[in-house]
């Protein structure tokens, strides 16, 4: 019998497969097992039970009563009993895909704060779900909606405080106005669980597209990806102009999407962090980010250490992966293992030295050593797409010649790197 399918508190659970379905079971602290639901293989859905199997679903009958002869006494209801009330087991929180406890989706058709209909799931991570909904105050109108929960391990006081962020950073969001940014309109909590409401965005995302460019043998073309770019770094720029600065912190391909009429937005603001003075934010409530386009400085237990420079990073490690159609070796793999990473321009060699060199400048380490803001980027990217023998170089003399102040500082940051990646990596 296999286990890890589903948690349910302290429960274990338990798959036996059928022909094209798979019958969930839970194990307690016991021992005893109980049905707990159905999942059909070919989807990604499954029927969860609160009593005992529906009376409709007559071939798991027996593989029902050979677990129930394990378990207690279980009431049970006529054959004529409807559907909806013949269920056994707890609906569980959260399932398990992959290599994650994913917090369990909402159904199609569940209402949220008697105005948003749930229509579809169409993005997943381990924080929640993005669903597709409708807004039943004005018809016709579609809405990204955003799930945020806690970590339920966490102690009370923590979730308090994430709780507390989510409320004070959402009603930042709502007052952003960009037109490479979706418009968020509402933000709410349901039970342990917060929701942040934006614009829909239609078109397919940057990795998509990438993807396709992948299997037909080619790259993308680089001004496109650069016009892309250029898009990216006026929406990142308003952000970091904000009072307070916003910081993205999740900028990557996926994360991006094309609009019919051409503009690119970024999307997603699950993991978004507001530069208060003297605040910390609690990383371990809002995630790291992806990791192909993480810079070291954000895997710290908490997020203190990151500013306008962490998501040029990310901008960097996102345009690199567009134009290469590979990803880039993570930060933590660099720093342990120096020169890991691939110059874009030996993968595709369309990439001038320039926009090569500016790219790794973005992607440098140590946050002192990148663009300090973004039009520094963007101007340092403009320059390698009109050089044709390289950039007039983005390396400044106190960058080539640090200083002795700098060595220093850059081997106290190195130290507190380095513990923190070994905390990471236990």
């Amino acid at each position: 019998m296999m286990t890890g399918d589903l948690s349910i508190g302290d429960h274990q659970v338990a798959v036996r497969p059928s022909p094209d379905q798979e019958l969930l079971s839970v194990k307690g602290p016991s021992g005893t097992t109980q049905p707990a639901g159905l999942r059909d293989q070919n989807r990604d859905v499954f029927c969860v039970f609160v009593h005992r199997v529906p009376p409709a679903v007559p071939r798991y009958k027996s593989e029902y009563n050979a677990i129930a002869r394990q378990t207690a006494p279980v009431p049970t209801r006529g054959e004529g009993d409807a559907e909806e009330d013949a269920c056994l087991a707890p609906r569980p929180e959260r399932i398990h895909e992959g290599e994650q406890f994913l917090p369990l989706p909402l159904e199609t058709g569940q209402i949220l704060r008697e105005r948003y209909i749930v229509r579809q799931i169409i993005g997943r991570g381990g924080m929640g779900s993005i669903y597709l909904a409708e807004d039943n105050r004005l018809p016709g109108r579609q809405c990204a909606l955003k799930e945020v929960e806690q970590d339920p391990g966490l102690p009370e006081t923590l979730r308090s405080q994430g709780r507390d962020q989510f409320y004070r950073e959402a009603s930042i969001l709502a007052r952003l106005d960009h037109p490479n940014l979706p418009k968020v309109s509402d933000f709410f909590s349901e039970g342990e669980r917060d929701y942040i409401v934006m614009d829909f965005v239609a078109g397919e995302d940057l990795k998509k597209l990438m993807d396709d460019a992948r299997r037909r043998g080619e790259f993308l073309p680089t001004a496109e990806v650069l016009a892309w770019g250029a898009q990216l770094g006026d929406a990142l720029t308003y952000l970091h102009s904000q009072e307070p600065p916003v910081i993205h912190r999740d900028i990557k391909p996926g994360n991006l999407k094309l609009t019919p009429n051409g503009l690119v937005k970024l999307v997603d603001f699950g993991l978004v962090k507001t530069m208060v003075p003297d605040e910390m934010t609690i990383t371990v409530i809002q995630g790291r980010g992806t990791a192909l386009y993480t810079p070291l400085e954000q895997y710290g237990g908490d997020a203190g250490h990151t500013d306008p420079r962490s998501d040029v990073y990310a901008f960097g490690a996102t345009l690199y992966h567009l134009l290469t159609n590979r990803p880039p070796a993570e930060a933590k793999q660099r720093f342990l293992q120096p020169g890991s990473l691939s110059p874009p321009r030996q993968i595709n060699p369309d990439i001038t030295e320039g926009i090569d060199a500016a790219i790794l400048w973005a992607m440098a380490l140590h946050p002192n050593d990148r663009p300090q803001d973004v039009p520094a980027f963007l101007e340092a990217l403009e320059t390698g797409s009109a050089a044709t023998g390289g950039m007039s170089s983005p390396l400044s003399p106190r960058r080539l010649f640090p200083t002795l102040a700098d060595r220093v500082l850059a081997g106290g940051v190195a130290g507190l790197v380095l513990i923190a990646l070994l905390a990471t990596l236990r």
